[in-house]
């Protein structure tokens, strides 16, 4: 290694030995090779500290830095690696995440063509239960574009990712710019200060990053992500949310900025834990309430109307101390869930819920007359489906009570025709299903799904699917999630061919009816995980299509 390399490359690490080979390798096979690579060790207690010494004996571009003790964040292991780097050009890498090969070249060249601070390209989001592939806020990579300081295009802000950039370290040496290293989600104290800071920035369209994501990880896992459920964790959201308040205010930032943050707070940070709201004990909500409330009373106020009126609803909720109804509202957010009922007042608003909201904010959160549930086109009228009970049937048969809500009266009080749909591997089951009034807007049914019947493809199929109900008007139809109960015992189905399919609550967000498929043969498990790879994978989904 040159005494002076071109970028430094920083991979911070903690317990975490058998996925550190794999982040170093795609820094060592990068196409710029004049890097330096330092493994950041945040006092690893498993065979970590081996194999990073191991690695830096292979390479001398490579060298290990190890932590006194565990500091419990990404901070303090970034700030050590970032204080010994010999470039002049600095990027962070996760140990559980990889760089594309040119990921270093791309951002190195966008540096040498612009004046920036930082050059910062596009995320490749990948599961790591599917293979499947997505971009992360694709929208915002979309173009090449320099930025000249964040005020020319605030929305940036929603992109608080460190990884995924190249900074010059003259850059954060003049402003001392380092992560903080006492609270979780350094990375959007970080960026927000970056961008607040830089004169300019370059983004670049390339993906120059690629983020693992393990969706059903349990709680205990390493990643801040899975530990919403601690009340700290929703503690340190919102401290670092004022220390980024803090810092545009004294750095007069124009409003529309700080508007921006608001409303990414609000739409992003907030909407992640009012997801979790239906797995969450009411004296859990009530802690969580707690927390946040005080701080959105100083958000603004048109961040607040930019929001969608549905995760409005459940804010509103809490503001109410109706902690039981925001988990029934946040049952389903983003699948267009309408409540189980509603209620008007003297002026014609309609609100959500049985009982009229107590406060002015809470009027104006829970109004739903904009959403016009009894006028709208039949399509996106806003019904709610629930599973009132979930049972094992004989050979392979699952059996469902259902419970239709029709909080707009658009159904007539008739018995009902409708469909459950479900599609595993793109092949279509269809099951009729006779829903009968049950009271005023409330319909009820029940459905027998023989799994056993789905036609599934020859290679076999592993995956989840959440069964979906249509109900009709006798012209048109509307299509909406199946809500399940969540803590009903999962269970496998018998007779399934050549799979076993368990049957189960969906664990996370709405909590919907989940079934899960697995190859069961030697065939299933053998073409499975091939199909799902590469250049197999997009001719099997072409073979498919064409038929």
């Amino acid at each position: 290694m040159t005494a002076f390399p071109d970028v430094t490359v920083t991979v911070i690490v903690h317990d975490d030995a058998e996925r550190l080979p794999r982040a170093v390798a795609s820094v060592r096979a990068q196409t710029h090779r004049d890097i330096e690579i330092v493994i950041s060790d945040d006092h690893s207690t498993d065979a970590t500290p081996k194999v990073a010494a191991e690695l830096a004996a292979r390479d001398d571009r490579i060298r290990v830095v190890r932590l006194e003790r565990n500091s419990g964040g990404c901070g303090a292991p970034r700030n050590r690696a970032l204080e010994t780097a010999r470039a002049p050009y600095l990027m962070f890498l996760d140990s559980d995440d990889e760089l594309p090969p040119r990921a270093v070249e791309l951002l190195l060249a966008a540096h040498a063509e612009a004046d920036a601070d930082f050059t910062m390209g596009a995320v490749e989001r990948v599961r790591t239960d599917t293979g499947d592939v997505s971009g992360w806020m694709p929208h915002l990579f979309a173009r090449r574009r320099t930025v000249r300081g964040i005020e020319d295009e605030p929305r940036l802000l929603f992109e608080p990712l460190s990884t995924n950039k190249m900074y010059r370290k003259e850059f954060l040496d003049r402003h001392a710019l380092r992560f903080p290293e006492d609270v979780h989600y350094e990375d959007q104290l970080f960026s927000a200060r970056a961008y607040t800071l830089a004169r300019a920035f370059t983004v670049i369209t390339e993906p120059v990053y690629r983020w693992y994501i393990a969706p059903h990880a349990p709680s205990g896992a390493a990643t801040i992500s899975n530990r919403r459920h601690l009340i700290s964790n929703v503690r340190d959201r919102i401290t670092v949310a004022r220390m980024i308040d803090d810092f545009l205010a004294g750095h007069g930032v124009p409003a529309a900025v700080r508007e921006e943050k608001d409303h990414k707070f609000l739409s992003h940070d907030l909407r992640l834990y009012a997801g979790d709201l239906p797995h969450r004990e009411v004296a859990w909500i009530e802690r969580f309430a707690a927390e946040v409330l005080p701080y959105l009373e100083g958000l603004s106020p048109t961040a607040f109307r930019r929001m969608r009126r549905d995760e409005r609803v459940v804010v509103g909720l809490l503001r109410e101390g109706r902690y039981e109804e925001a988990r029934l509202a946040a049952r389903g957010l983003g699948h267009g869930t309408g409540p189980r009922r509603t209620v008007t007042d003297g002026d014609g608003r309609t609100y959500w819920g049985g009982t009229l909201p107590r406060t002015p904010q809470g009027r104006d959160d829970l109004d739903l007359t904009e959403l016009d549930l009894a006028g709208c086109p039949f399509g996106s009228a806003r019904f709610r489906h629930e599973i009132t009970r979930v049972g094992r049937g004989e050979d392979g048969a699952v059996e469902l009570r259902l419970r239709t809500y029709d909080p707009g009266r658009r159904l007539p009080l008739a018995p009902l025709p409708a469909r459950l749909h479900v599609s595993p591997g793109g092949r279509r089951l269809t099951v009729p299903v006779r829903m009968d009034p049950a009271g005023r807007g409330v319909f009820e049914g029940a459905v027998r799904l023989d799994v056993t019947a789905a036609t599934l493809p020859a290679h076999g199929f592993q995956g989840v699917r959440h069964p979906v109900l249509e109900v009709t008007d006798g012209r048109a139809g509307n299509t909406g999630v199946l809500l399940a109960p969540l803590d009903f015992a999962p269970f496998e189905v018998a007779g399934a061919r050549r799979h076993r399919v368990t049957v189960e609550p969906e664990g996370r967000e709405a909590g919907r009816l989940q079934l899960r498929w697995r190859p069961a043969g030697v065939v299933g498990r053998l073409l499975v995980p091939a199909v799902r790879r590469g250049p197999v994978r997009r001719a099997a989904k072409a073979l498919l299509a064409a038929r």
